[in-house]
């Protein structure tokens, strides 16, 4: 939910779609992502769309949310119609979605199951901090229908999570997902971030290990990113932090790679690692193959047939909205066949799967035919039809895909 977005076209105050767009919504599984846009406090690093208690001001508050979430749900089915398919996959991402009461969050979950039904085995994630959940939270989760649970653990060395303003101690989000095995969930995910001022080779190692050890089927690891505006910007920008090294960051990749390689967890994206395919975030992976889904909450993002559009930011206007039965929708645009084309190719590439070489366009195939001899693509998969990255290729993902969508 970072960044600002483009600005778009007005959406309807009905929010009513293209019929382009609702011709195509049975082509593909639908998801729903909910926002809650609540935390404690803000760590440093974070331009999320969230919000501390003393940001929020008038018109929202964590007491009405589930209402507002509701409601949207509600809008959604109106305008989505009889064509939407049951969901697939439902995200709960923040934001802190377990700062609301397990009640609130399984409020939602049963109106989205109500409104549009859920597939057989749909996947159910809720986000957490590790300080926001304990066994019982997670066995309410359980019990409400959630099947999978994404834990914020960062790192394992307390240096580093001071750094990142992260308010968890070292061992709590390996505590959490005992807690979450014994609670019933078959799938857990730690998230951790390398590259953060001050880390070293061995704290690095000494977090991914202890990641692995916690025994997740499932671990994202994400480069540090110094968003504009942050806390931890300033204080790199005032020469209190180094600012993070490019090449040290390859290095960690690299070694985090090799360490879940090592433990049976193999990359399906470049940022994420599961131990089977049924461990996968099969609800990123409808946003990284093209599929459809309903962003519910203030900032949310949502796509549907080639129509993208955002909700507006802030929690209280996002509730004046919603109260009356306006849509929430900033602004939103209507993607071009060869801005989806293009869309496709950058996605897809970031996957173990791959791109179809059938996307690309001449000057496309040159370059992908380049990528293999300067070993940043797979060879025999290259023979296959299909651009799939190597390791190194991973590294350089982003000239590698500049190049493809030529």
């Amino acid at each position: 939910m970072a960044g600002v977005p483009p600005d778009g076209e007005a959406v309807p105050a009905d929010g009513q779609l293209p019929p382009a767009a609702l011709d195509q919504l049975g082509a593909n599984s639908l998801g729903i992502y909910v926002h809650i846009p609540f935390c404690t406090s803000r760590c440093g690093y974070c331009d999320f769309n969230t919000y501390t208690a003393a940001e929020l001001g008038g018109g929202a508050s964590r007491e009405s949310y589930a209402s507002l979430a509701v409601s949207e749900v509600r809008f959604a089915r109106a305008v989505l119609g009889p064509a939407a398919p049951p969901v697939r996959t439902v995200f709960f991402g923040g934001g802190t979605p377990t700062l609301l009461p397990p009640a609130n969050l399984a409020r939602i979950l049963a109106v989205i199951d109500a409104e549009f039904g859920l597939e057989t085995g749909a996947e159910v994630t809720t986000e957490a901090n590790p300080e926001s959940v304990d066994q019982r939270v997670l066995e309410q989760l359980r019990a409400a229908g959630f099947t999978r649970v994404s834990l914020g653990m960062q790192s394992a060395a307390s240096h580093v999570l001071s750094v990142l303003d992260r308010s968890h101690s070292p061992g709590r989000a390996e505590q959490c997902v005992a807690w979450a095995r014994s609670a019933g969930f078959a799938h857990v995910s730690l998230d951790l971030i390398y590259g953060s001022p001050g880390e070293s080779a061995a704290d690095w190692e000494h977090s991914v290990r202890s990641a692995i050890a916690a025994g997740p089927d499932h671990i994202s690891a994400y480069a540090l990113i110094v968003e504009d505006g942050t806390r931890l910007a300033a204080r790199i920008r005032r020469g209190e932090l180094a600012q993070p090294d490019d090449d040290e960051m390859a290095d960690r990749y690299l070694a985090a790679d090799e360490l879940f390689g090592g433990a049976g967890l193999h990359w399906y994206e470049i940022s994420n690692w599961a131990a089977a395919w049924d461990a996968a975030c099969q609800h990123n992976l409808s946003y990284w193959t093209g599929g459809n889904w309903w962003g519910i909450g203030p900032g949310a993002h949502s796509h549907v047939g080639g129509t993208r559009w955002w909700n507006v930011r802030h929690p209280a206007a996002y509730a004046q909205r919603v109260s009356v039965g306006v849509s929430p929708g900033q602004a939103r645009e209507v993607l071009t066949g060869a801005e989806r084309r293009t869309e496709q190719i950058m996605l897809a590439t970031r996957l173990a799967t791959g791109c179809d070489i059938s996307l690309l366009s001449a000057a496309g195939r040159r370059a992908a035919q380049a990528d293999v001899a300067d070993g940043l693509t797979d060879r025999d998969a290259f023979g296959a039809g299909r651009v799939v990255l190597t390791r190194r290729g991973r590294l350089l993902a982003d000239a590698v895909i500049r190049g493809l969508t030529d």
